[in-house]
């Protein structure tokens, strides 16, 4: 294994609830032994990419009831080409080689499925997005 591969595969948390079996699909298998570590890793720097997307788009975000920020951040990866390639780029910056090579083979499928768990993690940690407070001086 070269140095790159190893080091990559090494930074990757652990996912002990994960299941792998021989009836699920590749798809589901990639998903689960490559993608959700590779999400959950990148976990600091997705909900600080999200943060600063609010910023950048007048802070509505801040204006909504929760229903409606659950509803802005599903609209926002689906239909946001910009955030949503930002967000798969730091994904697939994490693949080996190898892994890559899997990835094009069905990156259609795969990219729904990165997609829905950025999503997923993003609606979990919802918290995390309340409006800063400002600090006033005394």
């Amino acid at each position: 294994m070269d140095s790159r591969q190893f080091n990559l595969k090494s930074i990757r948390p652990e996912i002990l609830s994960t299941t792998i079996n021989d009836e699920m699909s590749s798809d589901e298998r990639f998903q689960n032994v490559v993608l959700r570590p590779i999400i959950k890793f990148q976990n600091d720097l997705l909900l600080e990419v999200f943060r600063n997307y609010i910023k950048k788009h007048k802070s509505v975000f801040y204006d909504l009831c929760l229903d409606k920020r659950m509803d802005y951040i599903e609209n926002a990866i689906q239909k946001d080409m910009k955030l949503r390639n930002s967000m798969k780029g730091m994904i697939i910056g994490i693949f080996t080689v190898e892994e890559y090579l899997i990835y094009i083979e069905n990156s259609s499928s795969l990219n729904k499925r990165m997609m829905n768990i950025v999503k997923e993690r993003l609606l979990s940690h919802i918290q995390v997005f309340e409006k800063p407070e400002m600090l006033t001086a005394v």
